[in-house]
């Protein structure tokens, strides 16, 4: 394939993978949304103003950066994992493999696809924050490339588990017993600093812990975990999770066979 069609392949996907969520806004925006909102107003004004400050800074302040970014994985991840899925049960996905397009090429437009639908998802939940915070940012940089990077991952595990899935149902196991447990031990509601020392190392095992951390010193300017190590993190599951995805696709596991 020229570039220019490769160019065209990449740009269909990604329109076709856009336009899936848009149609629905209804189901993929709002109800996210609405969950942020009833945790801002429950743990961010009613809670919270029993517990005081945190790190300096009131709760909700604290939490909002962190409920953000539970948003932004878990509609990445959402996104991908159910548009593969249905690709594979309408037999739709086939047609792809069995074209001169680049299995590269399909791996990026399903990922784009999916930040694109946890930035939108991000974005409407930042804009209703601000209802009932005053929403700073310290450094714009850290926020975007961390909350772009961190969609990036959630969205290659969701074309994983889109490619192993053999029923609607095992699209759902993932998100149940994997990601909501590290989200919500991810620091999003708490300082690690909190913790004892052995449970602080236990934290520090939960990728999500590093990404939350990024997110919110891009906003507050403060992190239990140094942005190196943040970026590094999240650097690694990239390629691994991007090498990974480009084996399945490559030996067509859970698609040829």
């Amino acid at each position: 394939m020229t570039l220019k069609e490769q160019y065209i392949a990449f740009e269909t996907i990604l329109i076709k993978e856009i336009l899936r969520f848009a149609r629905i806004w209804v189901q993929t925006i709002v109800p996210p949304v609405i969950t942020m909102s009833l945790y801002f107003v429950i743990f961010g004004n009613l809670i919270g103003s029993q517990i005081g400050d945190m790190d300096g800074f009131r709760y909700i302040d604290y939490i909002v950066p962190g409920l953000i970014m539970m948003a932004v994985i878990n509609n990445s991840y959402a996104n991908v994992v159910s548009s593969f899925y249905g690709c594979k049960f309408h037999h739709h996905i086939e047609e792809m493999l069995v074209s001169p397009l680049p299995n590269y090429l399909i791996i990026l437009g399903f990922v784009t696809g999916g930040i694109a639908r946890g930035l939108s998802v991000g974005l409407a939940v930042t804009l209703v924050s601000m209802l009932f915070t005053d929403l700073q940012v310290t450094n714009l940089a850290v926020v975007i490339t961390i909350v772009v990077l961190t969609s990036a991952v959630f969205a290659l595990a969701g074309l994983i588990n889109g490619v192993y899935a053999k029923s609607f149902d095992d699209i759902s196991i993932v998100p149940t017993f994997v990601l909501t447990p590290l989200t919500y031990l991810g620091g999003v509601f708490y300082t690690i600093s909190m913790l004892p020392d052995f449970w602080q190392g236990v934290s520090r095992l939960n990728p999500i812990l590093y990404m939350v951390n990024a997110f919110r010193y891009g906003f507050l300017g403060v992190s239990d975990i140094g942005l190196g190590p943040s970026y590094a993190i999240i650097g690694i599951f990239i390629v691994g999770l991007y090498g990974y995805a480009m084996y399945l696709l490559n030996t067509g596991y859970g698609i040829r066979r």
